[in-house]
C-alpha cells in the first residue's frame, strides 16, 4: 500500500479502528452482548418464521405493511427489525446486524444505538405512509401497491447507524460513500425499500445536525475523534 493510501487509511478508519479492537481485546464478544442478542434473536425468527406453525405468529407481532393501523405498525415496528425478509438470504440480515450493531454498540453504547436503530427503522415505516399518500407521480411518492409489502428486516437500522458512527468518529469518504451507494439504489432499483434506506439516513441526519449543535455549544474542551489527542472510549 503506497504512504498516500496508508495516510488516507489512517485518517479515515484510524480512530474507529482503535476504539473497536481495544474493546474486543479488552473484554473478547462481551464488549457487543446487545449485538450478539440480536444475531440470536434475528436467527430464531428466520427459523420459525419458516415453519409451517410459525409464519404467521411472526407475522402478528413483527410483520409491518402501511396498509396496517397505525397503532399496530407502531407496535409492531420494534421486532419488525429482527425478523428478516422472506426473499433476501438470511446471512445478509445477520452479517449486517453482527458487524454493524457491533461496531456501533462499542462506539457509541447498547443503548444509543437501539435507540439510533428503532429511529432510522420507524423513519422507514412512517416514510412508506407518507409515500403512498403522495403517489407515485411525486419524486417521493410511492405506488398504492407498496402498502401491501411487507416491510421488515434490518437494513433501515444498518444504514443509519452506519452514517451516525462515519459522522462520529469523521470517516466522512465511509459516510458519503454509504449514502451515495442508497441513492444510486434508488435510481437503480426504484422500490419501498431503497426509499426508506433514504428516509432511515435523513432521520439520522437530523440527528447528527442535533448532536452537532449540542457539541457546539460545550466549551470544546473535550478532545474529538480523529485528534491526536482523543482516547476512545470503551463502552459497557
Amino acid at each position: 500500500m503506497s504512504p498516500g493510501l496508508k495516510g488516507f487509511a489512517r485518517r479515515e478508519w484510524g480512530p474507529l479502528f482503535t476504539t473497536v479492537r481495544t474493546a474486543l481485546a479488552a473484554k473478547g464478544w462481551r464488549a457487543v452482548p446487545m449485538t450478539l442478542a440480536a444475531v440470536c434473536l434475528t436467527a430464531l425468527f428466520q427459523l420459525v418464521q419458516n415453519q409451517g406453525w410459525g409464519y404467521q405468529p411472526v407475522q402478528d407481532i413483527g410483520s409491518v405493511r402501511a396498509e396496517d393501523p397505525l397503532g399496530l405498525a407502531l407496535l409492531r415496528t420494534p421486532l419488525s427489525l429482527f425478523v428478516p425478509a422472506l426473499d433476501l438470504p438470511v446471512w445478509g440480515a445477520l452479517a449486517q446486524i453482527l458487524l454493524v450493531f457491533g461496531i456501533a454498540e462499542i462506539c457509541l453504547g447498547r443503548w444509543r444505538t437501539l435507540v439510533l436503530a428503532y429511529t432510522a427503522t420507524l423513519a422507514g415505516t412512517l416514510y412508506a405512509r407518507i409515500g403512498i399518500a403522495l403517489g407515485p407521480d411525486s419524486p417521493l411518492g410511492l405506488p398504492a401497491s407498496d402498502a401491501r409489502v411487507v416491510d421488515t428486516g434490518p437494513s433501515a437500522a444498518v444504514v443509519g447507524l452506519a452514517v451516525f458512527v462515519c459522522w462520529r468518529y469523521r470517516a466522512w469518504w465511509t459516510g458519503a460513500l454509504v449514502v451515495v451507494a442508497m441513492v444510486v439504489e434508488v435510481l437503480v432499483k426504484n422500490n419501498l425499500a431503497g426509499k426508506e434506506h433514504l428516509a432511515a439516513i435523513a432521520a439520522v441526519l437530523v440527528l447528527v445536525a442535533c448532536a452537532a449543535w449540542r457539541e457546539g455549544r460545550q466549551d470544546g474542551s473535550e478532545p474529538r475523534p480523529g485528534t491526536r489527542s482523543w482516547k476512545p472510549p470503551i463502552r459497557s
